[in-house]
């Protein structure tokens, strides 16, 4: 077959952007039926179409593919069943995939010749595993019969042992006794040695030295007892019982087992004992026979007489060896079967899976009996139409058919899904948004502005030269072997890392540039540039306060770093990253607020420019964009600047939180001590009123003019009108389908003015609450900025600066495991933990702070039917 190039199917006019979603076109296919699979899996390959469920009503077992798709069910069952088995044997599989026949179209007869290929290899598996499992449980019943008789042969020769010895002193009283009516009498005897105990080892049995040639004892014994083998860990219950049971007319002797015993039925091998149990009379015996059994003992007879049972043991070892050898013989068979499906099996698998895709996708369509065909449903990219159409000609020709389909673009009022197109660079950061929420179609997508602002949120709370470039370190070495790390991305714990390489690697970026203006690196200032600052000569000594020069230039970038050896350091700093919190969070929450302007231009809402957005940015402004400017101002000014008589010429610096808090308590006046510039207080008030103003203006103005416009309409005598496409089956015999466009008059009026009012008083007051919860939240930039440069100070200071001061010969492997210490700190605390909780808190800024201002976020995504998706869905599991 001949192979697709899908980049030129997918060719489109390059009018893409994140800034908003696709334009999507709502299409219906009318497709022949011998095209339809085809045409199913050329579009599946492409991955452009979002199919909609028109047998929605249909139960799964009642629509016309199900036996198809069970069909493929049967097939996949086969994979899995030779894919276990594949790893069950320690068999490598084949990575590559045979491209020509998963990507290429497949026949009727190609899919035949897979099936009947699998259910071949299938049943000779069966065979051979089903096989090799009766083997084993052969083999498991002859390994134990073989412990079982050497522990009887051992026992044996040593109750003859000792009878002998017992003959010589005691006038030949033995176990034995003195007939079999006596039997019980030499049990209970010994009564006190019928405890468990272990019968030493056997490797004399298992040398061949078997010979129970010790007499007419040996060879009959009159005592009846049964043997057999049971798992370790149930001995000691085995004998509780049978000693509770039995009443003590019993003796009991087992021995471990010392090589663990592999049992078909278990998973794991499993250690066993042999055991040995007499008893007088059938009676007895037999309830011993029912415990051991219901112990899960496995029992097994074993002839009295020493000749049988060597003969007996040499029969078993014979047979075990035979046996050994046609498991190896079967083993190698299975391997071998094994070892050609691991050939093609991943290729089969994906084909499987792909039609099976396709067969549940054919479920979803209508099925036109009279003129045999399917019609289908779907969302695509409006840019994408006419890649699908040539994809639609392709599905034609690998059919064989002169029947085309027929593809039309409907119009509809139904919400189409969201798509937004996006690369691997941009994907990280659109799913930070649609972990929010999806946008809904048109609407202004953060995603763009995250690329950017979130990563410098990011860094402001993580400055640092040095913890930047350890970070753009390790994402650059992910971005540079992205396809040798792929593998990172199918594990659950790697995955954010691998997918969001991308952010971090600007995350590291930002920091590094963060870093550079506040002239930390790893808490060390740099001196790149000279100091505006001079320090005295004389320092006064230890516990002197002096002070630090002005000279006539300022440094270049950054904060100056004198001021990291200065004791007024942590005052300066506080009060500059504090204000620039502020600054920076008014200039984000503004941005936000002017994206409502894009929106409401593209869904035709302009009362919502005027009488939204007009008003929020007012009182935005009248109050914290005034409080940016009185900072901004206060930076600017020379406080200290004294004049030709060296008199101050201005007071001291003012608080600009008592202002602001001021210019509501006290209106129309300004204290010395906050006072900037002239005019202040009348300029306050103004502001003040201003944003008085803009309560009202958001409250009431909208909802007023909603419901005189809909008043106009009613009095007009119209109706508000909704129109839907449906498809009917009814023809003219010629074509297929018809498309009927429907009108239908609205029987309830849906306009609400009460919920209108309801909805419009929420959002005023949350929005003039969060103005100030929402500037306060950006002070974590600040917060979390000075706790990250603490920490790094301490933890420079607690582990690594003290093994520089020190002397003598350990000085270096001091240094040396210092330096371990404060780098394996760094990178777990500094990076991982303390990188961890900026980056969640610059989410919260974006999630709350921004988003919330103009970002709706109930769309729908787009999910378009697609092989690679459903492939990678499959591997998941």
């Amino acid at each position: 077959m001949p192979t697709r190039n899908w980049g030129m199917l997918r060719s489109r006019p390059k009018t893409t952007s994140i800034f908003r979603s696709e334009v999507m076109s709502l299409i219906q296919l009318y497709i022949p039926s011998d095209v339809a699979r085809f045409t199913v899996s050329q579009l599946g390959e492409m991955g452009l179409v979002q199919f909609r469920d028109l047998n929605s009503e249909v139960s799964a077992f009642q629509r016309s593919f199900v036996n198809d798709v069970r069909r493929f069910d049967e097939i996949e069952r086969k994979l899995r069943y030779l894919h276990k088995q594949i790893e069950a044997n320690d068999v490598d599989i084949y990575e590559f995939l045979d491209e020509e026949f998963v990507s290429s179209a497949r026949g009727p007869r190609d899919i035949d010749d897979m099936e009947e290929r699998v259910g071949a290899h299938e049943s000779r598996v069966l065979k051979l595993t089903a096989a090799y499992k009766n083997l084993q449980l052969k083999h498991l019943e002859l390994i134990e019969n073989k412990y079982v008789l050497e522990e009887v042969s051992s026992l044996f020769t040593e109750i003859s042992g000792r009878q002998g010895a017992a003959a010589g002193a005691s006038g030949g009283r033995g176990l034995a006794g003195h007939g079999r009516g006596q039997d019980a009498a030499p049990l209970l005897a010994r009564a006190d040695t019928s405890s468990r105990r272990s019968i030493g080892s056997l490797d004399a049995a298992r040398a061949g030295d078997l010979d129970m040639e010790i007499g007419a004892v040996g060879r009959d014994i009159n005592v009846g007892f049964i043997a057999g083998v049971i798992s370790r860990q149930r001995i000691a219950a085995l004998e509780r019982v049978l000693w509770r049971s039995l009443r003590g007319n019993m003796f009991l002797n087992y021995v471990d087992i010392e090589d663990p015993i592999s049992d078909p039925n278990l998973e794991e091998p499993v250690y066993k004992s042999a055991f040995i149990v007499f008893a007088h009379g059938a009676s007895l015996r037999d309830r011993a026979t029912k415990i051991a059994e219901s112990l899960g003992a496995t029992l097994y007879s074993v002839d009295s007489s020493a000749e049988r049972r060597q003969e007996d043991l040499i029969d078993t070892m014979s047979r075990l060896d035979d046996l050994q050898q046609i498991l190896e013989n079967n083993r190698v068979a299975r391997i071998n079967e094994l070892t050609s499906v691991s050939e093609q099996i991943n290729t089969w698998l994906a084909v499987v899976r792909k039609e099976k895709a396709v067969y549940h996708t054919l479920n979803l369509f209508n099925y036109d009996a009279n003129r045999n065909s399917l019609i289908a449903e779907g969302w695509c990219a409006t840019n994408d139409i006419p890649a699908i159409q040539s994809a639609l000609h392709l599905a034609t020709e690998d059919a064989g058919s002169n029947v085309p389909t027929v593809l039309q673009e409907l119009r509809t009022t139904k919400e189409p899904p969201t798509f937004i197109r996006t690369n691997k660079f941009t994907e990280g950061f659109q799913n930070i948004v649609d972990a929010y929420g999806v946008p809904k179609a048109g609407e202004v997508n953060p995603g763009l502005f995250t690329c950017i602002t979130f990563p410098f949120l990011f860094a402001l709370m993580f400055g640092d030269l040095g913890h930047g470039f350890l970070m753009t370190l390790c994402a650059a070495l992910l971005c540079a072997f992205e396809k040798r790390l792929a593998w990172l991305a199918k594990d659950e714990s790697l995955r954010m890392f691998y997918t969001g390489r991308y952010i971090i690697l600007l995350m590291g970026i930002f920091s590094m540039f963060t870093g550079l203006l506040y002239n930390d690196i790893f808490s060390r200032a740099m001196s790149i540039f000279s100091s505006g600052w001079a320090w005295p000569a004389d320092h006064g000594g230890e516990g002197v306060t002096v002070e630090a020069t002005k000279l006539d230039h300022v440094y270049p970038i950054g904060i100056d770093p004198a001021w990291h050896h200065a004791g007024n350091s942590l005052l300066f700093t506080n009060s500059y990253k504090m204000k620039m919190s502020i600054v920076l969070g008014v200039i984000h929450m503004t941005l936000g607020i002017c994206l409502q302007v894009p929106n409401a231009l593209h869904f035709k809402k302009r009362i919502n420019i005027v009488h939204v957005f007009v008003p929020q940015i007012i009182f935005l402004f009248s109050i914290f964009g005034y409080l940016v400017f009185a900072i901004i101002f206060k930076w600017s000014t020379d406080w200290y600047a004294r004049d030709a008589s060296g008199e101050l010429t201005h007071v001291s610096p003012p608080s600009l939180l008592n202002m602001l808090i001021y210019m509501f308590l006290s209106p129309g006046s300004v204290g010395d001590s906050e006072k900037m510039f002239r005019g202040q207080a009348a300029l306050q008030t103004f502001l003040l009123l201003l944003a008085l103003v803009c309560v009202p203006w958001m409250l009431l103005v909208k909802p007023l003019i909603l419901r005189k416009e809909h008043q106009k309409i009613i009095s007009e005598g119209y109706g508000r009108i909704s129109s839907h496409v449906r498809v009917s089956s009814e023809g003219d015999g010629l074509g297929g389908a018809v498309v009927v466009s429907e009108q239908e008059e609205m029987e309830e009026d849906d306009f609400d003015f009460a919920d209108i009012m309801i909805n419009q008083t929420i959002h005023t007051i949350e929005f003039c609450l969060n103005s100030i919860s929402n500037t306060a939240s950006y002070l974590r930039l600040w917060a979390l900025s000075l706790a990250h440069a603490q920490l790094s100070e301490v933890l420079w200071t607690m582990t690594f600066l003290p093994t520089l001061k020190m002397g003598g010969r350990l000085q270096p492997v001091a240094v040396m495991c210092g330096f371990a210490v404060w780098f394996v700190l760094t990178f777990s605390i500094l990076i991982g933990m303390e990188g961890l909780s900026a980056f969640l808190h610059a989410l919260r800024l974006h999630w709350v702070e921004f988003n919330n201002k103009f970002y709706d976020g109930t769309g729908t995504k787009f999910e378009p039917f697609s092989f690679k998706a459903v492939l990678e869905e499959a591997e998941e599991a």
